[in-house]
């Protein structure tokens, strides 16, 4: 009984060694998979951000030479906001997993905005969240970024002290210190 027992035992600990090694096979070659489309989707946008530098003038996407996974953005400041006349950067950190999840991004250029960290440039925006979808491009997530530029959340505020001069009403607060940090950090100095 008692080898017959271990034979069991030990068939079973082989086999589950084995499925384990498949498993971990699988997995690699589902990464493996997983970072060539991703780079596929990538190389695929890079040609689509090339056609349409020009249809898209508000927008300049850009690829880091040497690695497909980092992006920066200059997008200009929404018309009839207190960003018009600015020009952000944004950073763009793209995982393997991409599109089917979202990319990183946060604004390199200091802005005075509720949905955005004033110190990391982290920003809050749904859809680099859990609204994503793999519909999404780089280039589609930037125009979001600047619909969100010239329509606020103050209810979800990275950045309290903006968000809490919209939700008091103080309008006129929110826009003149935004326009003064447009104004310090994404506008060329003059002279």
């Amino acid at each position: 009984m008692m080898i017959v027992e271990f034979t069991v035992f030990s068939t079973f600990k082989f086999v589950a060694v084995k499925l384990s090694e498949v498993i971990k096979q699988q997995n690699n070659a589902a990464e493996l998979f997983s970072v060539k489309a991703s780079r596929a989707r990538l190389f695929k946008e890079f040609k689509e951000v090339q056609r349409e530098k020009v249809a898209d003038p508000d927008i300049q996407l850009s690829c880091d030479d040497n690695n497909i996974f980092k992006w920066t953005a200059l997008v200009k400041g929404p018309s009839e906001t207190p960003f018009e006349g600015g020009i952000f950067q944004l950073a763009f950190a793209v995982p393997e997993q991409y599109p089917l999840q979202p990319p990183q991004v946060r604004f390199l250029t200091k802005i005075f905005h509720p949905n955005v960290h004033f110190k990391t440039g982290e920003i809050c925006l749904d859809i680099l969240k859990n609204a994503w979808s793999p519909a999404w491009t780089l280039q589609s997530v930037c125009r979001a970024i600047i619909a969100l530029m010239a329509h606020p959340e103050p209810d979800s505020p990275l950045n309290c002290d903006s968000g809490n001069l919209l939700r008091s009403g103080d309008i006129r607060g929110y826009q003149s210190m935004a326009r003064m940090y447009t104004r310090l950090a994404a506008m060329p100095k003059k002279g």
